[in-house]
């Protein structure tokens, strides 16, 4: 052995590193000037033999193994370090030349790690992860993870053998990351971190910032290229930015991919680029506005339906790549279709390779189950109060509005997360500090989220699944609440359906529960929702919940979704109960496709298409979901007569529209209804359509009103009201009649009348008088306009 070159070596460095216990291998491994020459070292326990290739010049150096473990070194007679590569025979003879990974610097700055550590890095998703680049002309990945408390990590897959001894990640300065540029590394390769924590115990994780996963059960990360795809929808994201999204009508329709249809070809499922033109043709079709993603971020497990997230920056790859779901997204946009993400930042599995015990400490948890733990769900708890765990989450709404171009987030769950004993009992969590169970850090969390989304991704929404009475969850910040642009409405849809559920003769006892939303509408920005939650579980499907027989059924849906569709509010339908799918859904067969061939599902989805074109058509249908002006009742007080009656209105009085409803068995002919102002009511929408696959109970004709009075108004009309049956009735104003007395009274009013008689009876002696008394009615109702 070279005497200089022994002299050289750190046997407790060399130590640490064949014992995988270093965390700053560059200051040790790679090449170092030394008074002696340039240092190079190197660890490749299943090398038979190392040469050192310096790049200009026609010379290979051997490596000495200084430690049989693997352990190579050499002294390069040089002052500065040469570009160099390493030509490695490993124990199976193969040989291959490889960059030293060792030679490279931090790709993170220290500025940005203080920002990360103080939580508010919100491009973060750029730095950590595991990301193709290009060094010094040296293509490879470059990775980085936070694990803070971790004694060492290294980045293992089947370009090392799994060894975690073989690649050390460097930790940089006290950020808690740990960061190494592998060359020669492509897209597509497969990883993992190994961790070392502190007392021995080493696991494998997956990489928490990863951009694509395996497909399950294997659980490894996959290094992905998302910055090359080619965006078409550039336009709709210029468009998107200024639009309001609350005048403007918004129906969703939420589905899950993996069930919306299945292959017929034995595959498990369809790829994201096939579902792009089959989803896109159905929503046109049918006329819905958006599509909502039950998640799609990788989860271990199917039946969660993608709410227990392991994956949070990688779209599932049961369904494609990254590039194929932005196809997905890009080929949405380009057929005018919004696309709403679930997202789940309430909790996370305790799947070992996940972020569970991270570092070998509680990292994303809190380390007190009172605190950390979901008793009923099974899961782990985000700890809010650590900087950097808020940074994940509130990047990641980011990375998906920004790298994916999503249109809008649904926050799931976020009363667990407002509260600190949502689904506990007693002695089950821990007070907040002023002895509250308000979760205080969750509070500033959904705070910051929704300061920084509205700054950063303009036009993008939030929406809220909350189902407490929190206050304020969709006023703005400075007005004390939490800033959410919607929150789903779960109130109006526990009362509604369990109305709707009644037989007929029982809901005039349950009134209030249709009437009730109406009292606090406009205390928040709801959505009304009737989500996958409500059609799964042994709770029956839209129409499976509805009494009676099949027929009645079917009338009770069209009245539901009648009555749905013409309350303020945005509204949200589940795939397949547009159509009257009988069973429940699941997450593992297709939605049943083939009830479309039988005459009442084909008008069910008929109704469903009609109903959609009336809301997109009428500005009173959703312009003013939010203001007060937009709703007034006519009748809300009919229960035994299960009838309700109601205005929808614009700032136009030309777009008005008169709403009935009539959730009973019976049909109701020449049914008095008070009306607004004298006029014209034409029907412009009846459940009970024939087409639809109701009776005909229809008003073909215009009425006109009456001066009779009705529901404290002046002025009725009389129609038919189809039982279980929705009518809407585009509204006119007319003249105002004249009365015989109000006449008789003008012409005797001193002067004015009889003058204007006078003359009239001078300037023209052969106009008969009937000429002044159609007169005076003119000039009545010109004032009166």
């Amino acid at each position: 052995m070279n005497d200089k070159l022994y002299d050289l070596m750190d046997w407790a460095e060399i130590e640490a590193v064949v014992y995988s216990e270093e965390d700053k291998p560059h200051d040790f491994l790679g090449a170092h000037v030394t008074e002696e020459g340039v240092l190079v070292q190197t660890f490749i326990p299943t090398a038979k033999s190392v040469e050192v290739s310096v790049k200009g010049i026609n010379k290979t150096y051997p490596m000495v193994e200084e430690d049989e473990t693997g352990f190579f070194a050499v002294l390069l007679p040089r002052k500065r370090i040469p570009e160099y590569k390493f030509i490695v025979t490993f124990d199976d003879d193969s040989v291959k030349e490889l960059y030293d990974p060792y030679i490279f610097g931090p790709q993170i700055t220290e500025k940005e790690t203080k920002k990360f550590n103080a939580g508010i890095c919100y491009d973060i998703y750029e730095k950590l992860g595991a990301h193709p680049m290009t060094i010094n002309g040296i293509s490879g990945v470059y990775f980085a993870v936070w694990a803070p408390n971790a004694l060492r990590v290294s980045v293992v897959g089947d370009f090392v053998l799994w060894d975690g001894r073989r690649l050390p990640m460097r930790r940089l300065w006290d950020s808690g990351i740990f960061e190494l540029f592998v060359p020669g590394l492509t897209e597509g390769t497969i990883y993992k971190y190994e961790i070392k924590a502190k007392g021995g115990l080493t696991y494998l994780k997956a990489d928490p910032y990863a951009n694509a996963a395996e497909l399950r059960p294997d659980t490894a990360s996959v290094v992905a290229d998302i910055g090359s795809f080619d965006w078409s929808d550039q336009n709709w994201l210029e468009e998107r930015e200024v639009l309001d999204t609350k005048s403007r009508p918004m129906f969703i329709y939420e589905m899950h991919l993996g069930s919306w249809k299945k292959p017929e070809d034995g595959r498990e499922f369809y790829n994201y680029r096939e579902l792009a033109p089959m989803v896109a043709d159905y929503i046109k079709e049918m006329g819905y506005t958006h599509i909502e993603l039950m998640p799609i971020m990788e989860h271990p497990l199917d039946a969660s339906w993608g709410y227990q997230v392991t994956g949070y920056y990688a779209p599932t790859s049961r369904y494609g790549s990254p590039a194929d779901f932005m196809y997905f997204m890009d080929y949405m946009h380009q057929q005018g279709i919004g696309v709403i993400l679930d997202w789940v930042p309430a909790h996370f599995p305790r799947d070992t390779h996940g972020l569970c015990g991270f570092d070998g400490t509680c990292l994303y948890e809190h380390l007190d189950p009172r605190q950390g733990s979901h008793p009923h769900w099974g899961t782990l708890i985000y700890n809010y109060g650590r900087p950097e765990v808020k940074n994940f989450l509130i990047a990641n709404a980011l990375f998906w509005a920004k790298k994916y171009h999503v249109d809008g987030i649904r926050l799931d769950a976020v009363a667990s997360m407002l509260y600190l004993d949502y689904g506990k009992n007693d002695g089950e969590w821990v007070a907040n500090r002023y002895g509250g169970n308000e979760n205080l850090e969750a509070v500033e969390f959904l705070k910051h989220l929704n300061s920084i989304f509205k700054k950063q991704a303009k036009g993008v929404i939030l929406i809220a699944e909350e189902s407490t009475a929190w206050p304020k969850i969709t006023a703005p910040l400075d007005e004390e609440g939490l800033g959410f642009d919607y929150k789903w409405n779960m109130g109006w849809m526990n009362d509604f359906l369990g109305y709707m559920e009644l037989d007929p003769i029982f809901r005039g006892a349950h009134h209030g529960e249709l009437t009730f939303s109406m009292v606090y509408n406009y205390s928040e920005d709801f959505i009304l929702s009737l989500s996958h939650d409500e059609v799964t579980h042994c709770k029956a499907s839209m129409i499976g919940k509805m009494p009676g027989r099949r027929e009645m059924k079917f009338a009770n849906l069209r009245a539901a979704y009648g009555f749905m569709m013409s309350h303020p509010g945005k509204k949200l339908l589940f795939m397949g109960q547009d159509y009257g799918q009988f069973n429940e859904w699941s997450e593992e067969k297709s939605l049943e496709w083939e009830l479309l061939q039988y005459e009442d599902h084909q008008k069910m989805s008929g109704y469903m298409k009609a109903l959609l074109a009336l809301y997109k058509s009428n500005p009173a249908m959703y312009q003013m979901d939010y203001d007060t002006e937009g709703f007034e009742w006519i009748n809300s007080i009919s229960a035994n007569e299960n009838v309700l009656v109601f205005l929808r209105r614009t700032k136009k009085e030309s777009e008005d529209l008169l709403v009935v409803c009539n959730f009973s068995a019976l049909v109701y002919e020449n049914y008095k209804i008070g009306v607004p102002y004298h006029g014209k009511y034409k029907e412009i929408f009846n459940s009970d359509r024939v087409e639809f696959g109701g009776q005909g109970n229809v008003n073909p004709r215009q009425k006109t009103s009456k001066k009779d009075e009705c529901d404290g108004r002046k002025d009725s009309i009389q129609i038919k009201v189809p039982s279980m049956g929705i009518s809407v009735f585009s509204c006119t104003r007319a003249a105002e009649p004249i009365s015989q007395n109000r006449i008789a009274t003008a012409t005797k009013a001193g002067g004015t009348g009889k003058a204007a008689a006078s003359k009239t009876t001078r300037t023209r002696k052969t106009a008969p008088k009937k000429n002044l008394k159609e007169e005076l009615e003119r000039k009545i109702a010109e004032e009166e306009k």
